[in-house]
């Protein structure tokens, strides 16, 4: 079964009647119908789903129709006739944000909402609470898939979501002030959590103090229990907490603190390669080991546990699910390398990149145990304006105290780095992701660790693709 397909669970019933669509849209069904799936990205389209044919940046959705229902497409949701079942609307955006609203009020009451943001891990988080809440077998968990996040993509999360859905945890996600106020409205979580703030998208926002008002939006949209879940570690903890107030019933804070309400006691790395944590709770201690490897996760971890307390589900089943929690594509996969009759790591953070994820990462590679060398691939950070040469720069210095042992940066924008930090650490440049493949495959020994990372925009992954997988990454572009 797919994440955003009800399609073989049994006992479930059809995503959407074409009645339910017409009743939530304004539309006109052609012909009656039952959907398991919901998606605007034709690539995705399986047996049984409803094909929304959504306007794109490129390509009109509606050029996909016909492959829609090659793939095997029920129906699809157009804004001019075309052949095959389909619902007939005036506007798809504003149809499927209408059906998102609808799954959402069908939910049962008892059902429980959870919304992720912030600047750096938001998808991570929301996939280890997914899983912590699988392991508590309470029934059925819904989760936004990939990085839907956006003003399309949460619409099409909720659009997705069975109506027999016991749990679901839903990311959302902003370039500018106002996108998730909107967004929260839409979710209306009774949880809602801010992992972290950091200088993500400060291009357009233009302070870290406007970053943390944009995500503390979240809040504006709890409803029922009511719980605001806060970063104690962050510098802008008070102001989160000061945009709670109001709008949540139970403000919980987490971080390695001591101070928070949810802390680590004890985190020590294990000989697995994570952690091993002892964390204690508003009313209860637990002892667990996490899969993933860095400062950034047991802080993550956190944020899970204080959620899946307040939701009132199994710790102890949520401690056996961080431990069995594999690293995500682009946001930590990890890959072996067959090379000279050894083998070599490669840490896949290729999705994103902002300072303080840079800083993250490159400490939890200078924390593997490797024969060989701690190589980091780097591309640029997007989206930080004015503070874009500094925060290059200041790569260097996260590099030194890592333990790096050579750098690989790909862009102009590591002119000032290079400039500082020559004579500090070895240091290979690339014009693009085909030159740092090329020297990456020169420099690479058995026994080595690479770290791959940079705003996805650079599209590091075809690197991670070549190298770790043998094959080259299609590029099948947004709008399909």
């Amino acid at each position: 079964m797919t994440e955003h397909s009800n399609e073989g669970v049994r006992g479930m019933s059809p995503l959407w009647t074409s009645a339910e669509i017409e009743a939530a849209t304004g539309g006109v069904a052609s012909a009656p119908f039952e959907v398991t799936g919901i998606t605007f990205d034709s690539r995705e389209v399986e047996p049984g789903h409803l094909f929304v044919a959504m306007p794109g940046t490129v390509h009109d959705g509606h050029e996909f129709v016909a492959g829609a229902f090659e793939r095997g497409a029920i129906a699809a949701i157009v804004s001019k006739p075309v052949d095959g079942p389909h619902v007939l609307v005036s506007d798809i955006a504003d149809a499927l944000t209408a059906m998102a609203a609808a799954s959402r009020n069908r939910l049962d009451p008892k059902a429980l909402v959870i919304g992720v943001t912030g600047s750096v891990g938001k998808t991570s988080t929301k996939e280890a609470l997914a899983a912590a809440l699988e392991r508590s077998r309470k029934g059925h968990v819904h989760r936004s898939v990939k990085s839907y996040n956006n003003h399309t993509g949460v619409p099409l999360s909720l659009a997705r979501m069975p109506r027999e859905t016991c749990f679901a945890v839903l990311e959302m996600g902003m370039s500018a002030a106002g996108e998730i106020a909107a967004l929260t409205r839409l979710v209306r979580p009774h949880i809602a959590i801010v992992n972290a703030i950091a200088a993500a998208h400060i291009e357009h926002l233009g302070s870290i103090e406007a970053i943390a008002d944009a995500k503390g939006e979240i809040f504006e949209g709890l409803e029922g229990p009511k719980v605001a879940i806060i970063p104690e570690d962050s510098h802008q903890r008070d102001r989160l907490v000061k945009a709670a107030r109001g709008h949540a019933d139970e403000t919980i804070t987490f971080g390695r603190s001591q101070d928070a309400d949810v802390h680590a006691v004890h985190a020590v790395n294990s000989s697995a390669g994570g952690s091993l944590i002892t964390a204690r709770l508003l009313s209860s201690e637990v002892t667990f080991t996490l899969s993933q490897r860095g400062q950034h996760w047991i802080s993550n971890a956190l944020a899970v546990l204080a959620a899946v307390e307040a939701a009132g589900c199994d710790l102890a089943a949520a401690g056996l699910a961080l431990g069995d929690l594999g690293g995500l594509k682009g946001r930590g996969e990890r890959h072996t390398i067959r090379i000279d009759g050894g083998e070599a790591l490669l840490i896949d953070e290729s999705y994103n990149a902002n300072p303080a994820s840079m800083a993250a990462t490159l400490k939890s590679l200078g924390e593997e145990n490797v024969q060989g060398r701690r190589i980091a691939v780097l591309g640029p950070m997007r989206e930080l304006g004015a503070e874009s040469e500094r925060a290059h720069e200041d790569i260097g210095e996260f590099a030194l105290e890592a333990g790096i042992d050579r750098l690989i940066l790909i862009g102009p924008e590591y002119g000032g780095l290079v400039s500082a930090f020559h004579d500090k650490v070895a240091i290979d440049r690339a014009a693009d992701v085909d030159q740092a493949i090329a020297v990456l495959k020169g420099r690479l020994a058995s026994g080595d660790a690479v770290l791959v990372k940079a705003s996805n925009s650079v599209g590091l992954a075809r690197l991670v693709e070549v190298m770790a997988v043998g094959r080259e990454l299609v590029n099948e572009g947004p709008d399909h």
